[in-house]
């Protein structure tokens, strides 16, 4: 299986269910709290990385650069739909009105998972793709809102 040619979502549904098992054994072994903040560091650094190696994969780090990631990963094969509400140098506006890692995490039985699995590594990823960029989001589907909404803002770097 050539795994460079599977879509995030592919990833996701592979790599799920052996985080959540890791993640059930590190609650029975260190509690709850425990082990769902040493989950979330690891993963949260490895979206920090990945970030880095999206920026360099895409040659930039601009606005621009970052709402071709959005289409061309986060939303590849319509992983999620969206409405663009506004794209400037500075600014990056758009609402998730359907969440397909929502609904994995929900049929794989491990949605309690999903936002630390994914939500959570939103704004590390971007913050690493730039790290003068910065997501400001007040509810997701994940979390049962009707929408996820994404608010990137291009902080000065004065």
């Amino acid at each position: 299986m050539d795994t460079n040619r599977l879509t995030n979502l592919q990833r996701r549904e592979i790599q799920s269910p052996l985080i959540a098992n890791l993640m059930r054994e590190f609650i029975n072994e260190f509690g709850y709290d425990r082990a769902m903040q040493i989950s979330s560091a690891a993963i949260q650094r490895d979206a920090l990385n990945s970030g880095r190696i999206l920026a360099e994969k895409y040659g930039g780090n601009t606005m621009p650069d970052l709402l071709r990631l959005v289409r061309e990963v986060w939303a590849e094969e319509n992983a999620l739909e969206f409405t663009l509400l506004e794209a400037t140098g500075q600014k990056l506006s758009f609402d998730v009105t359907r969440c397909r890692y929502a609904e994995l995490y929900d049929r794989l039985g491990i949605k309690e998972f999903g936002c630390l699995l994914s939500c959570d590594r939103d704004a590390p990823l971007i913050r690493g793709f730039n790290p003068h960029m910065q997501l400001i989001r007040t509810q997701t589907i994940m979390q049962g809102a009707a929408i996820c909404d994404f608010r990137i803002l291009l902080e000065s770097s004065t």
